[in-house]
């Protein structure tokens, strides 16, 4: 009787469904700022996928290529020089290629035109960045921006409820009040990390740079010292 009873209880016991939701659903849910912070970690992606693979190219330095700039003007040959320059097609080679147009002027003027074309390489390798910096700050403040839409959303409603208050009245609120604050927090943690990285990257292809300027200038002034 006692096994018949248990078996009684186990078949009238209500079967609990397991309830689970899909990150779409969750996003939906999130209202129309995940909309905005969608487009701001699409923005961000295509930023970083860019600037890496330009800053990475810039970086690319030939191993002997100092080494046979070197060789080019002590035997004489600048036009070869030039256009290994043409070939390298980077950064470093560029500003190595004004320093050598300008050879036989004064060394000053020979550093202060490689020292600009420096300075507009590096300009143009930290252009979009800005961008990526202005998204790693203002992703989270649009999520916070979300969290406050929400709970104004879930008091309005519990004032017009009055006395019956129900837990769905609010949910739509707080949805929108947790999951734009998490939104905002990923685009915003994912855009900072992403700059902080092509922010050093650029760093080392500008170490790089003034190591060549500081060899470059070096090179010119060895024929002098050699004709002490």
């Amino acid at each position: 009787m006692l096994i018949s009873l248990l078996q009684t209880g186990i078949e009238a016991a209500p079967v609990q469904q397991e309830m689970s939701i899909s990150l779409i659903e969750l996003a939906v849910k999130g209202g129309w700022l995940m909309a905005v912070l969608a487009l701001l970690s699409i923005v961000a992606i295509y930023l970083f996928g860019k600037k890496w693979w330009v800053i990475s190219e810039a970086g690319k330095i030939e191993q002997n290529f100092m080494n046979d700039i070197r060789d080019y003007i002590h035997d004489g040959k600048i036009k070869s020089a030039l256009a290994l320059c043409e070939k390298e097609d980077t950064p470093v080679a560029r500003m190595i290629e004004t320093g050598i147009n300008r050879i036989g002027r004064p060394l000053g003027d020979i550093q202060t035109a490689v020292d600009n074309v420096g300075n507009a390489e590096v300009a143009r390798l930290e252009k979009g960045l800005p961008y990526l910096a202005m998204i790693a700050g203002g992703a989270p403040m649009i999520g916070f921006l979300g969290t406050v839409i929400g709970m104004v959303q879930a008091f309005f409603n519990m004032a017009n409820a009055g006395n019956n208050i129900d837990i769905t009245l609010l949910s739509g609120g707080i949805y929108t009040a947790m999951i734009t604050t998490v939104g905002g927090l990923v685009v915003g943690i994912l855009a900072y990390f992403g700059y902080n990285f092509l922010s050093s990257k650029v760093g080392n292809v500008v170490f790089k740079m003034e190591s060549a300027t500081i060899e470059f200038m070096d090179l010119l002034n060895e024929p002098a010292t050699e004709q002490e």
